[in-house]
This record gives C-alpha cells, structure tokens and sequence, in this order.
C-alpha cells in the first residue's frame, strides 16, 4: 500500500486525484497546491483526501511512495528533481519538460535512483489509438506514408508556452507511440496574433527516411474545434475522428498501385477502392488504465509505457520546432 501525492489542482490535477483514489494498491492520495481556493474545492469534492500547501512537507513523508506533477511545465523539471532526489518516483504532465537537457537530466537522475518516471501522455492509453497501435504494428496498413494531424480550437490561451507546446505534445506522442520511428528533421511556421510574443497558430513538419512524414497543424483561432488524424500506408489508411461518439476509428481499404510501362517514360497510377472498417474500442477511461499502470510500474518494476525516454522524443521535436519557427521555418536536423 502507499499513498500518491498530486503537485497542482488547478484543472488536470484533481481528475489525477480521482484516478489515483481509484486505484486499488493506492491506500490514500494528498492534494497539494499553494492556493487555498482550490484546497478548499478539491476537499468539497474529495473529502477523503489529505491536503498541505507545500512540497517540501510531502516530499519528507515515508508513506508517499511517488508524487504527480500537474504544474505549468515550467515548474516540471525543478519540482521532478527535487521529488527524484528525496526517493519519490514521478508522474509528470505533458509536456515532460521545457528543454532537451532538463528531460535527460530527469532520466539520468532516476535511473541511478532506481526511481520511476511516467510522463502524463494521456492518448496513448485510449482505446482508439491503442487500436491504430495494433492496426499499424499487424502491417494492415503496409509501408507507412504519412501522419497527418489537426488540432484546433477556439482558444484557450496560454500564457506561458506557445500553440505547439501546448497542443501538439498529444499529437506527437501518438505519432511516437503508433509509428515507433526517429524523425530526422524538424520544421515549423507560427504567427501571433495577440501580440503577447507567443505563437497562437502553427504548422509543423516532421521528416523521417524513406519517405515517410508527419504534419501537425495547430491553432488557438478556429471557429470549430477539430481532433482529427489521418495515417496513410501503402495498403491502407485510418481515419482517428476523436470528436467522433462511438466510430472515433476507421480503417480504409484505399490507395493507389504504380506500375512503370517498360520501354516506356510513363508511370500508371491506378486508384483501388475497396471496404471500410469501423473496429470496436475499449471504452474504459484512458487516465483509470494509466493510473493503474503507473502503480503497477512502481510495485513490479516495470518500464513505463510512456516513460521518460517518451518524454523527451516530444521534447526534442518541440525544442527543434520552436528554433525553426524562430528561424523562419528553416530545417533543422535531429541527432
């Protein structure tokens, strides 16, 4: 039995309280926050939980196996290193960190405290995009073309990151997840409209070899409120309409076949149309099964599905694309 302690009620944290209540192994959670308002709310709605307004507090309790780091991220990696240093394994909003070295820091930092780190990338435990994950790995979809993705909405304005760091880490972390591939290059565009010196729209490109790439654009300013991915393959494509009630997947039996005319300069491109498939999903709450899997990590020592090494491919995409956006898109190379 432990009990988790969750850093930050703002408006992520108190659905990781709910969750971690619900886990069995998880004998009691603690909310912390330094505002009293939100202590005072999260005791109406929870009045199991412990609450205290100071890490440091948390952190010295031998009954608090690993705290959950629900804080702006720029707050992440000084909080996460100061839990990993006093013994805690770390849960940590998305996105991990605001560098490429703080995230490595964090990994090192953990391994050699044989520690425990979860990175919060909630999409990868739905049942729609554990269903792409399955699709993609059984070949259904042949060699892979292309990711495509749209996330846009009306607001909401952040104040201290960009469009990109605030919405793509979902799309990222699916396209790590589903594709299991190292980009090779990064590319990006952004504009402020605001005039606050922070994208609030942007398109973002992301290379790999043979041919493959991924597409994200993102955006604070659009009428409507689109969540929506399109992978391409050579036998098959998916459709991931997250808006979508019940068919939020659907596999295409599309594409196209090539064949050159020997002897002549001519390429055919015949187009195939073939069925659609509309696979059932597990509806259980993707935070309950990462909750779960969080503790099962830390009691059997096991490697996070969205580990700290998950963590930093989203951070290291972002740091890439915010270094392009500030060099008008130019391409820069990953290592």
């Amino acid at each position: 039995m432990m009990k988790i302690a969750v850093i930050g009620l703002g408006y992520w944290g108190p659905n990781l309280v709910r969750n971690f209540l619900a886990v069995e192994q998880v004998d009691g959670v603690i909310g912390c926050d330094k505002d009293e308002s939100r202590l005072h709310k999260l005791k109406k709605r929870f009045p199991e939980v412990e609450l205290c307004s100071s890490l440091d507090e948390v952190l010295t309790r031998d009954d608090v196996a690993a705290v959950a780091i629900a804080t702006p991220v720029s707050t992440h990696y000084p909080l996460a290193k100061k839990a990993l240093e006093a013994g805690k394994h770390c849960f940590v909003e998305k996105p991990f960190t605001t560098t490429v070295a703080e995230a490595e820091d964090l990994i090192n930092t953990a391994e050699k405290k044989g520690l425990k780190i979860m990175v919060d990338h909630t999409f990868i435990y739905t049942g729609a995009v554990r269903k792409i994950k399955e699709v993609v790995d059984k070949q259904m979809l042949g060699d892979l073309y292309y990711f495509d993705s749209v996330r846009v909405n009306l607001g909401l304005f952040q104040h201290d990151v960009n469009v990109v760091w605030d919405l793509a880490p979902h799309d990222l972390s699916i396209m790590d997840y589903v594709l299991g591939k190292k980009p090779t290059s990064v590319s990006a565009i952004g504009s402020d409209h605001t005039g606050s010196g922070l994208e609030n729209m942007a398109y973002l490109t992301v290379g790999f070899n043979n041919g493959l790439m991924a597409h994200f654009h993102v955006n604070w300013l659009a009428p409507v409120k689109i969540r929506k991915t399109l992978i391409g393959g050579s036998k098959s494509m998916i459709v991931y309409d997250d808006m979508e009630a019940s068919e939020k997947i659907k596999i295409y039996d599309k594409g196209i076949e090539v064949k050159t005319r020997e002897g002549v300069y001519e390429t055919l491109v015949q187009y195939r149309t073939g069925d659609m498939l509309a696979p059932k999903l597990d509806q259980t709450e993707a935070l309950a099964i990462e909750t779960n899997h969080f503790v099962d990590c830390m009691l059997n020592n096991k490697t996070p599905l969205t580990d700290g090494i998950s963590g930093l491919n989203v951070v290291r995409i972002l740091e890439a694309s915010e270094k392009s956006i500030k060099n008008s898109g130019s391409i820069v190379k990953l290592s």
